[in-house]
């Protein structure tokens, strides 16, 4: 007998493509994409125009705000970042509030998608670090204080893709579940819960694109730490 509420932690498929599955999240990607490309193009037509209007200010607030964040935290010019971590943090923030539409699941509830942005950053912090200190000198990161910390820095680089993608589920998750028990339970308190999810959703993005741009900046500024250790014995 089935539950008068329950939630399926594996997505359900919605069809197939020949022999692919296409389950919810995917489908779910899409509509926040195609979204998300409309919104784009809509705020593109306005600057090209140069109107005013809602969407392109909280775009450009949206871009300042992620450009001093750069600024702050990697201590780099932001455009070599910018892309990346601006466009996850719009994308998991539409995710995310996708859950405040009815009867929607939002692409974040499901492990499969937070475990494929946690693996972009996973990839991309190598990748920047390379690109700033070349290879040997990212390499070598991993042997420092001593050699003896190579198993345990790269222990560290698993387990904090691992965090970024179970928190980011677990929080979304577990919030479109809490959610559905009080709907169900009182409807009329649908609009207040709806509100705290969406909450949520905006926090869970935010600490995502920091948490981004904390280790893209460990991996690119770890010569500089050094540097600075050893003037410091030298004085």
């Amino acid at each position: 007998m089935r539950a008068p509420f329950s939630y399926d932690v594996s997505p359900p498929v919605d069809f197939w493509l020949g022999p692919v599955p296409v389950t919810r999240t995917v489908t779910m990607t899409w509509v926040v994409m195609a979204i998300l490309t409309v919104v784009a193009l809509l705020v593109r037509r306005q600057i090209m125009r140069r109107e005013g209007g809602g969407l392109r200010t909280v775009f450009e607030a949206v871009m300042e705000y992620m450009d001093a964040q750069i600024r702050e935290i990697v201590q780099r010019p932001p455009e070599r970042y910018f892309p990346l971590v601006t466009t996850l943090f719009i994308f998991i923030l539409a995710a995310n509030l996708a859950s405040a539409l009815p009867r929607m699941r939002p692409p974040t509830a499901d492990v499969e998608c937070t475990a494929a942005l946690a693996l972009i950053v996973f990839f991309a912090v190598p990748f920047y670090g390379i690109r700033e200190r070349g290879i040997g000198g990212y390499l070598k990161g991993y042997l420092r204080p001593t050699p003896f910390m190579l198993p345990f820095n790269l222990i560290g680089d698993f387990s904090r893709t691992l965090a970024l993608a179970v928190r980011l589920f677990g929080n979304i998750m577990s919030g479109a579940v809490i959610a559905g028990v009080l709907i169900y339970v009182g409807g009329i308190i649908a609009a207040p819960i709806g509100m705290l999810g969406m909450l949520t959703g905006v926090i869970q993005a935010y600490i995502f694109a920091i948490l981004t741009l904390v280790y893209i900046g460990g991996a690119v500024r770890a010569s500089e730490r050094r540097t600075q250790k050893l003037l410091e014995k030298g004085d």
